[in-house]
């Protein structure tokens, strides 16, 4: 598969884009003591965003598909429930 940019693989809002910034910044000073700039918070979104949501959005898909199958099972069970008793 070929590399996508950031837009291609997942498109995030300018607000989630400043909502996650916020996040990193937060992790980096609470938890490792260290302030990062805005680039490197560009950076590590553009990271995840490119490695993390495709596995994301794989899993998501396996979830629905799983899901589909069941409810379509489920329709096959009342399907054959609605035939008539015939003796």
């Amino acid at each position: 598969m070929n590399r996508k940019s950031l837009n291609e693989v997942i498109k995030l809002s300018d607000e989630q884009k400043k909502q996650i910034a916020g996040e990193i910044r937060a992790f980096y000073l609470d938890v490792r003591g260290e302030e990062i700039g805005m680039i490197e918070e560009q950076q590590i979104i553009e990271l995840f965003c490119e490695h993390l949501a495709p596995i994301v959005y794989n899993k998501a898909l396996d979830d629905a598909q799983y899901w589909l199958k069941e409810q379509m099972g489920n329709l096959e069970v009342d399907y054959y429930l609605l035939y008539k008793d015939v003796r």
